[in-house]
C-alpha cells in the first residue's frame, strides 16, 4: 500500500501524489519550445518531484530528448576547479545512465567524448556542449538543475553568462536545447556581481501550493486503496489550515492515516482532525524547522510579521523591499488579493505567534482570581462558559494596568492580542482542549477557534480603528459563524486610543448571538 510522503521527493509507486497535469503539460510544452526555465519556490513545495515527473514524461513521450538531472546542493563550498570537475563527472554519469536505462549503447564517438570530457571553467563548458550537440545529432539535451542555490558564488555569474551565450547562439542544434533551474531563491536574488542579470533570457514558472481540488484528489487515492473516507469538512479544514502547502497537507494525512491508529472502517471526522491538528501544532517537523529558522534570521522579521498580523491594513506587498522579498522567498508570507501581505497559512501564523511569545510574560498568575482554575469555567456538562471566561480576561487587563507594557519582546501595538492568545492558550491546555487559528490570516484580525467536548467556539480579535469598522466586524463575524454552523461568537477589540471607550455588549445579529468587548490598552506607565 502506498503512503503519504514527507521525506524528500515522492513517486507514484510508493506515495500518493498530486498529478499536477496542467502544470506539467505547460512545463513540457516550454521545454519542447527550447525555453530556459526557472522555478523558484520555498522548500518542500514539491519542486524536485515536479522535475522528476517532467523528466519521466519527456523520456516516455519524446525518445529523442535526453533529460539530464543535476543537483548542486553539495556544491556550495567547492572551489571553481572542483565545481567544474564534479560537474563533468555528473554530466558523464547522467548521460551513461540514461542510455543504460533505455537499453541502448552510446555510439563509439559519444563514449570517447564522454571519457575525455573535462570541464575546467565556463568557456570549456560552453565548447563541450557545442561539441556534444554535433555528436548526438538528432537528440536534444535537456538539463534540469536542482538546488541551484548551492552553486558556489565564485562561479555563478560566469556560469550563467555561458548558458546565456548558448541560448542566444544561432548554432543549431542548440545544447542544451532547454534548461530547467530549481531553487529557493530566484536568479535575481543570487549573489553574483550585482550588475544586470546575466540570465535575463529565462522564463519564470510558478509552482503553486495545492488547490482544494488537488487535496481532494490526493486523499481520494488513499480512499480508493483503503476504503477509508475523509469527511468532506475534514478535507476542507485541512486545506484551509495548510493553505495547500504540500508538506503540511501530506503530514496532516500521515498523522491521520498512520499515527493515530484509527480503524480503516471508520470515517475520518472532525474529532480526528482536531487531534491530528493539535499534534501538528505542537511538533517540530522539518517544515516547521525551516519556518522558525527563517523568521529568526533577521530581528526585523518579528516587527513586520506582527504588523501583518495585527494591523487592519496589513503591510503593502512590496517585492522591492528586502525584508518582504526575503519572507516571501521563504514562503512565510504571500500577496493577498488586495496586494497586502498575508501570512501563508494559519498553521504558520500560530507557530509564528508561539515563536515570538515570551516563555514567561510575568502575568500568568494574574490571569484568574485567586483560588480558581480553568475547570471553574466549565458547565456541569463540560461546556466552556465563554462569556465568563472573556469577562475575566477583560477584568484581568484592567487589573494588570500598566504592567502589560512590561511584557518582554512584544510590540506594544500587539500586546492585547498577544495576551488574549496566551490567556486562552493556557486555559485550553488546562482543560485538554485544542485551539488554532482560522483564515483569514491577517488584516488586523485574528480568528481563534477553540475545540472542546465536541463543540466549537469562535473568538475574533481586532484593534480599534473606527466605529464603522467595529460595527462591520460584528457583521463579518456573524457571516462567518453562519458558514461554520455556530450559534454564538465572541468579538474582542483592543482600544489603543488615548481616550478609549470600554464597552461590553451582547446582540442578536442575523439570528446569531454576538458578545462584543472593547478593551482599553494602557498607553504608558503613570508617573510616580
Amino acid at each position: 500500500m502506498r503512503r503519504f510522503g514527507t521525506q524528500g521527493p515522492v513517486n507514484p509507486e510508493q506515495h500518493y501524489i498530486v498529478a499536477r497535469t496542467e502544470e506539467l503539460a505547460e512545463f513540457t510544452k516550454r521545454v519542447k519550445e527550447g525555453r530556459y526555465i526557472v522555478i523558484f519556490a520555498p522548500r518542500q513545495t514539491g519542486k524536485t518531484t515536479f522535475f522528476y515527473a517532467a523528466m519521466d514524461i519527456l523520456a516516455a513521450e519524446e525518445p529523442t530528448y535526453l533529460p539530464i538531472h543535476l543537483d548542486f546542493e553539495a556544491y556550495k563550498n567547492l572551489t571553481p576547479s572542483d565545481f567544474y570537475s564534479n560537474l563533468t563527472e555528473d554530466i558523464r554519469e547522467e548521460i551513461e545512465n540514461l542510455y543504460h536505462k533505455r537499453g541502448e549503447v552510446p555510439s563509439e564517438t559519444l563514449s570517447h567524448f564522454l571519457k575525455n570530457m573535462a570541464l575546467t571553467d565556463n568557456m570549456s563548458m560552453l565548447r563541450s556542449f557545442r561539441a556534444l550537440a554535433r555528436i548526438i545529432e538528432n537528440h536534444r539535451i535537456v538539463v534540469f538543475i536542482d538546488e541551484f542555490d548551492g552553486i558556489p558564488p565564485t562561479v555563478v555569474s560566469d556560469f550563467l553568462y555561458a548558458l546565456r551565450r548558448i541560448y542566444v547562439s544561432r548554432t543549431s542544434p542548440r545544447c542544451p536545447h532547454s534548461l530547467g533551474i530549481i531553487g529557493v531563491k530566484s536568479i535575481a536574488q543570487l549573489n553574483y556581481d550585482r550588475s544586470v542579470s546575466p540570465f535575463n533570457i529565462h522564463d519564470d514558472f510558478a509552482l503553486s501550493n495545492f488547490t482544494c481540488v488537488q487535496v481532494q484528489e490526493l486523499f481520494g487515492q488513499y480512499t480508493e486503496e483503503t476504503g477509508q473516507v475523509f469527511a468532506p469538512e475534514v478535507i476542507e479544514s485541512i486545506y484551509k489550515q495548510t493553505g495547500g502547502q504540500p508538506f503540511l497537507v501530506n503530514r496532516f494525512a500521515q498523522i491521520l492515516t498512520e499515527e493515530m491508529d484509527i480503524p480503516k472502517t471508520e470515517t475520518l471526522t472532525g474529532t480526528h482532525f482536531a487531534e491530528a491538528h493539535r499534534q501538528l501544532l505542537d511538533e517540530r517537523n522539518t517544515n516547521i524547522e525551516h519556518l522558525l529558522t527563517n523568521i529568526r534570521k533577521d530581528p526585523r522579521f518579528q516587527t513586520i510579521l506582527m504588523r501583518i498580523v495585527s494591523y487592519e491594513n496589513s503591510v503593502p506587498f512590496n517585492p522591492d523591499n528586502d525584508i518582504i522579498n526575503e519572507l516571501a522567498t521563504y514562503g512565510v508570507i504571500t500577496k493577498g488579493t488586495d496586494r497586502k501581505c498575508e501570512i501563508a497559512n494559519p498553521i504558520y501564523l500560530y507557530r509564528i505567534i508561539q515563536a515570538f511569545k515570551p516563555i514567561v510574560n510575568g502575568l500568568e498568575r494574574d490571569y484568574f482570581p485567586e483560588d480558581t482554575d480553568g475547570f471553574q469555567y466549565l458547565t456541569s456538562t463540560g461546556q466552556i462558559q465563554m462569556e465568563r471566561l472573556l469577562d475575566n480576561f477583560r477584568d484581568f487587563i484592567a487589573r494588570a494596568g500598566f504592567r502589560i507594557l512590561q511584557v518582554p519582546e512584544t510590540p506594544q501595538e500587539f500586546i492585547g492580542q498577544h495576551l488574549l492568545f496566551a490567556y486562552l492558550d493556557q486555559f485550553v491546555t488546562s482543560i485538554n482542549g485544542a485551539m488554532y487559528m482560522e483564515v483569514p490570516t491577517g488584516r488586523g484580525k485574528m480568528d481563534l477557534i477553540i475545540l472542546h467536548n465536541q463543540r466549537k467556539y469562535v473568538v475574533e480579535t481586532k484593534i480599534w480603528r473606527s466605529e464603522r469598522l467595529y460595527t462591520e466586524g460584528k457583521q463579518q463575524l456573524a457571516a462567518y459563524l453562519s458558514t461554520e454552523g455556530v450559534a454564538e461568537g465572541y468579538y474582542v477589540v483592543f482600544d489603543h486610543r488615548e481616550a478609549p471607550e470600554p464597552r461590553t455588549e451582547t446582540e442578536i445579529i442575523n439570528g446569531l448571538t454576538i458578545r462584543s468587548y472593547v478593551i482599553p490598552v494602557v498607553q504608558e506607565r503613570p508617573s510616580d
